[in-house]
């Protein structure tokens, strides 16, 4: 028995005539006579009662029937599943994100890759440092990673997004609120604020650096590890803090966010995956990730 049977029986019990179900199978009437017949033969039933003016389907035909088209039914669904994991139409990837990304873009990501990409399921990690992000990427934690390079992993391929001008969040009643541009000689007697140098953050290496150009000594008073608690501890008027420019979506009552100038100093925003990771899926929302994070139009409807 073969799938072409099956298909030749239902088109036969549901026309319930040899010459219609032949014209509808594009064959001629002979050889689908002799497919049901064999087929009755191969099932040692009866399927059809012939006669010389119609034909009837049986009381095992009918349960054939019903059962021949749930197959073919999952048959055909289990084609077009496979045509659309081929496409990367469907399949679910998980997105860590940099704290900084995560107020900026996450909305737009969010909402961009649901149109563009129905059928995949998305999950995001947020307020991910780069080393736990690679870390999440070798062990297939996450599947993409938006992240501040540098990142040494030849096992990961990274792409370049944008780059980002740092800016400098200042608690509101502070006298640097009143100034419109910022410097790193202008907060070398201030507190600062940073992410952890234990979890080897790729911000708290580029202000030191800051810092270090400058040859001023920056007065460290707190080191944490997300950046919503960076800038909430800005607000409670702890210290400044050097930021790239999109935190400031993260609007808090009490910070305000002023340009860096001399130098004026930006960092990159990349995305990573596994270079091993090949799945059309993936291949599809990188394409979609790039494109928004660039500003680039969305594709016409129907096209991919």
């Amino acid at each position: 028995m073969d799938l072409r049977q099956l298909r030749y029986f239902v088109a036969v019990a549901e026309e319930l005539h040899f010459g219609r179900a032949a014209e509808r199978l594009n064959m001629a009437q002979p050889p689908l006579s002799q497919a049901i017949r064999r087929l009755e033969s191969d099932l040692g039933v009866e399927l059809l009662h012939r006669s010389t003016r119609r034909v009837d389907l049986t009381d095992a035909g009918r349960g054939y029937l019903a059962r021949a088209r749930r197959i073919l039914g999952e048959v055909d669904e289990a084609a077009h599943e496979a045509r659309r994991i081929a496409a990367g139409a469907v399949g679910h990837l998980t997105i860590g994100c940099v704290g900084s990304a995560t107020y900026s873009l996450l909305p737009a990501l969010s909402r961009g890759l649901s149109l563009e990409l129905s059928g995949v399921d998305f999950s995001f990690r947020g307020e991910m440092l780069v080393p736990d992000q690679a870390a999440a990427l070798r062990t297939g934690a996450i599947d993409l990673a938006l992240l501040r390079p540098p990142i040494a992993d030849l096992s990961l391929t990274v792409l370049p997004l944008r780059r980002d001008r740092l800016v400098v969040a200042v608690p509101a009643d502070h006298p640097l609120a009143a100034l419109p541009r910022v410097g790193v000689t202008d907060i070398a007697d201030t507190d600062l604020i940073v992410h952890s140098a234990d979890r080897r953050s790729v911000m708290y290496d580029v202000v030191l650096g800051l810092f270090r150009d400058a040859a001023v000594e920056p007065r460290i008073r707190h080191e944490v590890g997300e950046t919503s608690t960076l800038i909430t501890l800005v607000a409670g008027g702890l210290g400044v803090a050097v930021v790239p420019e999109p935190v400031t979506a993260l609007a808090l009552d009490g910070v305000v966010f002023r340009r860096l100038v001399r130098p004026a100093v930006s960092v990159d925003l990349a995305l990573a995956h596994r270079t091993d990771r090949t799945e059309p899926h993936l291949a599809r929302a990188v394409a979609v990730v790039h494109r928004i994070v660039r500003g680039t139009p969305a594709p016409a409807p129907g096209r991919t």
